[in-house]
This record gives structure tokens, sequence and C-alpha cells, in this order.
């Protein structure tokens, strides 16, 4: 699904591309619950559909979670969005 700026995807907004590589796209999105910035990755469909690669992509974000500060927000979240 290619998004624009402004695409809604649940709670998010997408605001601004902020890269891509063998995940997929990362977007500057616009959490409208929360009132706060976040980044929002996409995966390519085949990947997302892989079961395997899905669930590395969730551990990804829960280690990333980890990390998190004021600067970078946690990230373990994953949801499907059609």
């Amino acid at each position: 699904m290619p998004l624009t700026l402004g695409t809604r995807l649940g709670a998010y907004e997408i605001v601004a591309p902020l890269g891509s590589g063998g995940m997929g796209e990362v977007f500057r999105a616009r959490d409208r619950k929360r009132s706060r910035d976040v980044a929002h990755k996409i995966l390519p469909e085949p990947f997302a559909e892989d079961g395997d690669g899905l669930a590395r992509f969730k551990r990804e974000a829960c280690i990333e979670d980890t990390r998190s500060s004021d600067f970078r927000p946690p990230a373990c979240k994953a949801e499907r969005h059609c």
C-alpha cells in the first residue's frame, strides 16, 4: 500500500518519510491519541505475511523498546493495517 503524507493508519498519521531498507520503509508519524511523533515502520507485504519475518520484526521492535529515551519513544507495538 503506497503511503502519502496525511495517510491515517489507526491512531497514526503519516508526516514524513525517514528511510527505507531491507525490512521496509520508516515514516515519521503523529500518534493522534498521545499527541506525539513516532517512527512507524511499514513492512513489505511478502515480509509481513511470512511468520518468521514478522516474528523477527516484533523481536527487533521490542529490543528497540528497551533502548527508548526522551528522544526515542517506546517502539514495542506491532499492528496490521490493511
